[in-house]
């Protein structure tokens, strides 16, 4: 019953005309954007982070969150259209999604993401409203030690589960935590890497890395790719619906997909990601039906099932957030940068703290959905006019809106030209293979693991211990020591190289 109570609480702040009107807007901006080649969920976040400083804070999260899935919608448009993947987790919808589009099936291509997405996300976000009080409670029991055992067992599920190599997941953890450190000590107010530079004694801006990153990093990348790699949508998209035998595909390929990317989207460092290649390998391993196109080749199922799991996971993905104050992802991360942003304290206290917002935003996962399917399927006309507008207009537009946000933050010209270094690094980590992701991970749980720490180490009068005579902090120190040791297993490690291409 209180659950019920809680979405009704939810639902009645999230259905007010000022909160319908944001998400619609966060929707509709995150699906322009996500639409276009080369720009996913956490370029799009980044890049608007500043429009939502002068918003309440329910409105600002509510916003973000419709940016966060629109963006993921955009992201399979562009992958069936485009044969490139507006986001890492659309990857695999490549595969197949494109091959329908070159058959002229981009509609039902188009249709099955949608509506496998929107199921997905529904059943995600119940998963959430359901677990979110009980875990809720258990958050009460942690302290600072445990808080800064979670955040190193959070940090190491982060490496094991990026894509790529592991040694190069290391160096953008270890990378993103120096990072973190830039600024003015909390505790004895001494400047710290700042060198005799008076902008960086504040620390360097969340915003700035994360527009340089990922917003320019990737301009440059597609900058740097010849013209025609940039080719855009030409074809014609007829018959938006799917055929009843479609359906009959569809149907258990969206139910295996939204169980695997709602268990998966919990785990830290890109669930979403692994859960659309955890349900794509589970399509190919299932038995084809006769008449069935064979994987790769324009199967409805290898676009229904990723587009499912990837969704589901993107709604669970909120649970470590709102429950733990635990970003497990970099979207995740800056939705953190906007909490704190607007002087609320990412964690437990959220739901007790402010009701309002926590279940507002989970209420408004629903709308935002619904919003979706109803904004995407009407509208793949206008989605696919967009994909034909010369890159070398587009990208003018993207850097001065990038430029404009950042400077907006704090009136302040060194941060642009802070954004322009982040983005040759983030061209840098393309061009060298390094998933910048869990830069941004490190980077926001450095000071919150620092500050715990110093925390526990003043609580315990200095004494080291405390991190594993705490039975909760020593089961999730010893949980991290486990990740590590299975991971360097030659069985295991084969398997994660595997999983991780697409073929």
């Amino acid at each position: 019953m209180d659950l019920i109570a809680n979405l009704a609480t939810g639902f009645g702040v999230a259905v007010t005309p000022l909160n319908l009107l944001y998400c619609f807007i966060g929707c509709l901006l995150g699906t322009l954007i996500g639409v276009l080649p080369g720009i996913g969920p956490v370029a799009t976040i980044a890049m608007l982070l500043p429009a939502t400083y002068a918003l309440p804070p329910v409105s600002a999260l509510i916003m973000l969150a419709g940016i966060y899935y629109g963006a993921q919608y955009g992201g399979s448009t562009t992958a069936i259209l485009v044969n490139l993947p507006g986001e890492s987790s659309s990857v695999v919808t490549v595969i197949d999604g494109y091959q329908m589009a070159r058959q002229g099936r981009a509609g039902p291509a188009l249709a099955a993401a949608g509506l496998g997405s929107f199921f997905a996300g529904c059943v995600g976000t119940l998963i959430l409203a359901a677990f979110a009080a009980p875990l809720t409670e258990v958050a009460f029991k942690f302290g600072p030690a445990e808080y800064f055992s979670l955040m190193v067992l959070g940090l190491i599920g982060a490496v094991v589960l990026a894509s790529g190599s592991l040694i190069k997941a290391i160096a953008m953890i270890v990378l993103g935590l120096l990072l973190g450190l830039v600024g003015t000590d909390v505790n004895s107010g001494v400047a710290r890497y700042s060198f005799d530079i008076p902008e960086l004694t504040d620390g360097i801006g969340f915003v700035v890395i994360a527009m340089g990153v990922f917003g320019y990093g990737e301009i440059i990348s597609n900058l740097s790719q010849p013209a025609e790699n940039r080719e855009v949508f030409t074809g014609k998209v007829s018959g938006l619906m799917p055929t009843r035998e479609d359906f009959k595909r569809m149907v258990p390929a969206v139910l295996r997909g939204t169980l695997l990317g709602s268990a998966l989207g919990i785990l830290p460092g890109g669930g979403a990601l692994l859960a659309s290649f955890a349900a794509y390998t589970v399509e190919k391993k299932t038995k084809l039906q006769p008449g069935e196109l064979p994987f790769g080749r324009g199967n409805i199922r290898g676009v229904a099932s990723p587009e499912s799991a990837n969704n589901a996971g993107s709604q669970t993905s909120f649970i470590p957030l709102l429950t733990l104050g635990i970003p497990p992802n970099a979207v995740m991360a800056l939705m953190v940068g906007a909490m704190t942003i607007h002087n609320i304290q990412p964690g437990p206290q959220v739901m007790t703290s402010n009701p309002q917002l926590f279940w507002g935003l989970i209420a408004s996962m629903w709308v935002g959905n619904l919003m979706l399917v109803i904004l995407n399927l009407p509208m793949i006309g206008i989605w696919i006019k967009l994909l034909t507008v010369p890159y070398r207009w587009l990208f003018p537009a993207i850097v001065l809106f990038c430029a404009i946000g950042v400077y907006s933050t704090n009136n302040n010209t060194f941060d642009v030209w802070m954004v322009a270094i982040f983005g040759f690094i983030g061209y840098l980590f393309i061009k060298l293979g390094c998933e910048p992701a869990p830069l941004l991970l490190g980077f926001i749980l450095g000071p919150m693991m620092e500050e715990n720490l110093r925390r526990a180490l003043l609580l315990s009068r200095g004494d080291w211990s405390v991190l594993v005579t705490r039975p909760l902090s020593a089961s999730l120190l010893a949980a991290a020591v486990a990740l590590v040791v299975i991971v360097a297993l030659p069985s295991i490690k084969a398997k994660r190289e595997e999983a991780f291409v697409e073929d």
